[in-house]
């Protein structure tokens, strides 16, 4: 399972050009695993390209797997808004042990861009591979992670296969709030910000 793992995430990082991370295309990634134990909800601000994209999202998770819904608007230029709207998933297929150092999680979505004329879909399915670390005598956790996608597109813009590496932190500053930095690394240079509400 592990050789797997690391055979398909090299694969997809030598293999990079153009990255769109998931459902909404944004270059907000995901972490191995979640920071919160029944839900969470927040908002997400990106630098997607040209221009910049606001989100919105909600992420309830049970076991080993999560899903969350994202949805808000992407403004690249004067009169180009587009409304952006997904469905992500992910679970846990990895534990950390003496062969190898790092947790690992499957993710996938659905979603899109919808604009004038210029609406876009993607398919984003992806490994995503990292380690908690808590500072002693704090409730201060970082989770850095490194997230290869492959992401199916389709639409107005023509149908492509892209392939992307997400490079991220998660940083739990208690156990109720989450900041998270992500970045893509490509040809496709975006950066997203996201605050985070657990429960």
């Amino acid at each position: 399972m592990v050789r797997k793992a690391l055979i398909t995430a090299v694969v997809v990082v030598s293999l990079a050009s153009q990255v769109l991370a998931q459902s909404t295309g944004t270059p907000a990634f995901q972490a191995p695993y979640r920071s919160f134990n029944r839900l969470e909800f927040g908002g997400t601000v990106s630098d997607p390209g040209p221009g910049f994209a606001l989100e919105g999202f909600y992420r309830f998770g049970h076991n080993r797997y999560d899903v969350g819904f994202r949805a808000g608007f992407a403004d690249p230029g004067p009169g180009n808004s587009t409304f952006l709207a997904g469905v992500d998933f992910r679970t846990r297929v990895i534990d950390h042990s003496s062969d190898f150092p790092l947790d690992g999680a499957l993710t996938a979505g659905v979603g899109g861009s919808f604009g004038n004329g210029a609406s876009q879909g993607y398919i984003p399915i992806g490994l995503s591979l990292g380690r908690r670390v808590q500072l002693e005598d704090s409730n201060l956790e970082f989770v850095p992670y490194v997230h290869p996608v492959l992401t199916p597109s389709f639409g107005d813009g023509a149908s492509d296969l892209l392939f992307g590496l997400g490079l991220g932190v998660d940083v739990t500053i208690n156990k109720r709030f989450d900041v998270r930095v992500s970045a893509g690394v490509g040809d496709y240079h975006g950066i997203a910000i996201s605050f985070a509400v657990l429960h």
